[in-house]
């Protein structure tokens, strides 16, 4: 059976790829309202290859949300389990074209120094998550060893912000004895993973303003502490000396044993080679399961053309990443009650709510996962998965333990440390692919067999 399995991955594999760059020319990005005919694009074109499959298909949405994609096709064995296999079809914005070796929305595969890659936006997060889906049912074609509920989300990469009412909305079209997101990625190339954590997020504004209009610097200066230089220090504050997170009440937790090589940290990061790194604990400790706050933007006057006035109002968008364990509304309550306890010299603060997402633990334990870890070492010529954290948000993986308490749930995926998603130069790596369609379609005939 197993080679078997292995030559209908070969056999379907090209059709695959032609179907995953016809979806990659669709510049499905959420973000961009002059572009929602084309995520409305990228919606019918995911439900008519699945129709092809002989699913029962039709596009929804709830809320006001984006197009998704649900269907269904039911396996002969009248005693299947129920598997729900998700992706999402939108994409991130592909930003200045310059920055891209070749055109972002036109697939492309060149060498890279691992093998060969297909470039482009989507090409991995996360329309080569519904090609795996895809050619892991085109596999087992009529004789499906499960029954399949596809879920093509296409709105992930701006939040889900309708993902709530879409679950409750379609509850029992949904449910599922086990649910399969493959929106994350594998520890290495040749070396699959099942992420078992994941970070969630808290962002915020803060502004701070010391004075209700701007004043000369020469004749106020040494007495009015300026806004820019206020944010300065509350920005400061929130890190200690060794570069730990100083916001009390923030959770922090064990991480699994796994070594992260010091040349590995330093290539996949791009940090420059006199740069320290900050904080404690083991390195991945700081990245899975511990807070992390960044400054991800300022608004304040520019250093070109500025004059010597006191600035009398700055605002900083803090990032802060919260570990497994903790919550949204614990994680922001600490946050707000240390930069209100730490405004510099009474200067006024204030602080605006942006987004958030809950963190995520899966006790990846049981015969899902038992199936999971096996369909994987078999896909990559006994290479075992390990338990990988993401540093990383997903926040509708809550959402979906919340709405299906009884599920396992299986987060995979088709990334590696070099696929740089989101990033200019996206990448999937080709060899990897094949390994992921191998091991999903592994998966649900192992499904079935329990």
């Amino acid at each position: 059976m197993t080679d078997d399995l292995r030559a209908r991955v070969r056999d379907v594999l090209p059709g695959v790829r032609r179907d995953l760059d016809a979806l990659v020319r669709i510049e499905s990005v959420s973000a961009d309202p002059e572009r929602a005919d084309q995520v409305q694009r990228s919606a019918e074109a995911v439900r008519d290859l699945f129709a092809a499959e002989g699913f029962e298909v039709a596009i929804a949405s709830a809320d006001g949300g984006r197009p998704a994609v649900i269907g269904r096709k039911r396996s002969p064995n009248p005693n299947a389990q129920t598997v729900l296999l998700y992706a999402h079809h939108d994409v991130q914005p592909e930003n200045d074209h310059a920055d891209w070796d070749s055109p972002p929305f036109e697939p492309t595969e060149r060498d890279s120094a691992d093998g060969p890659r297909l470039y482009a936006r989507g090409a991995a997060d996360d329309k080569a998550g519904i090609a795996a889906h895809l050619g892991a049912v085109r596999i087992h074609g009529d004789d499906l060893p499960v029954n399949v509920v596809m879920f093509v989300e296409g709105e992930e990469e701006v939040g889900s912000p309708s993902l709530s009412a879409f679950l409750q909305e379609h509850l029992d079209d949904l449910r599922a004895d086990v649910i399969v997101i493959a929106d994350s990625g594998n520890w290495d190339i040749g070396v699959p993973a099942l992420t078992t954590s994941l970070r969630g997020l808290v962002r915020l504004d803060v502004e701070v303003r010391t004075l209700d209009h701007a004043v000369h610097s020469g004749m106020w200066g040494g007495l009015v502490p300026d806004a820019l230089m206020a944010l300065a220090r509350l920005i400061a504050g929130c890190h200690d000396d060794d570069g730990n997170v100083a916001v009390e009440g923030l959770y922090a937790g064990p991480a699994a044993d796994v070594d992260y090589p010091e040349e590995r940290l330093r290539a996949e990061s791009g940090v420059l080679p006199g740069v320290q790194w900050i904080g404690s604990g083991s390195t991945v400790e700081r990245l899975w399961t511990r807070p992390s706050l960044s400054v991800i933007g300022l608004t304040a006057p520019k250093a070109e053309g500025s004059s010597n006035t006191l600035v009398p109002s700055a605002k900083a968008r803090l990032s802060l990443r919260i570990a497994p364990g903790d919550s949204v509304e614990n994680a922001r309550d600490a946050l707000i009650r240390h930069l209100e306890k730490h405004a510099p010299w009474g200067a006024e603060l204030t602080i605006t709510p942006v987004d958030s997402g809950e963190p995520t633990r899966i006790d990846a334990t049981g015969p899902a996962y038992d199936a999971a870890r096996a369909a994987f070492t078999e896909a990559w010529d006994g290479t075992a998965p390990i338990d990988m954290g993401v540093g990383g948000s997903i926040p509708f993986i809550a959402e979906f333990l919340d709405a299906f308490p009884a599920a396992s749930v299986l987060v995979t995926g088709v990334e590696d440390p070099d696929t740089r998603a989101h990033g200019a130069n996206e990448g999937l790596h080709l060899a990897e692919f094949e390994r992921v369609i191998h091991a999903e379609a592994l998966l649900l005939q192992k499904l079935g067999e329990l």
